[in-house]
């Protein structure tokens, strides 16, 4: 599977559970531990842990299982590492707080 078609898989999967600000990065030349990172926000806890388990089960449906997760719904801010694809689920203030995006502002969107 390509690495666009997982993202696709990825972003697909955050819009079916309502993430807000869903945003993709091909980040092959500026990271060392990763191809791509997608961004997305959920508007609360139990909203956090929705879009984690459902990017999973479409993720798994394809034969993709996740290397590793870390974090929680409740710190506002949950990683799952696909290699590859790496996810970022944010809490509204989490990702201000965090602004991953300006790492990668270089990187060309996915």
């Amino acid at each position: 599977m390509t690495l666009e078609e997982q993202v696709k898989i990825v972003k697909d999967a955050l819009a079916d559970k309502k993430a807000v600000d869903v945003k993709a990065y091909d980040v092959r030349g500026i990271s060392g531990f990763a191809d791509a990172f997608v961004v997305a926000t959920g508007t609360a806890a139990p909203h956090l842990k929705a879009l984690v388990a459902g990017t999973q089960a479409a993720m798994k449906e394809r034969g993709v299982n996740s290397y590793r997760t870390s974090g929680d719904p409740q710190s506002g801010w949950i990683v799952v590492d696909y290699v590859d694809v790496v996810v970022h689920v944010f809490s509204p203030e989490a990702r201000a707080y965090y602004a991953l995006e300006k790492l990668w502002e270089t990187a060309q969107p996915l």
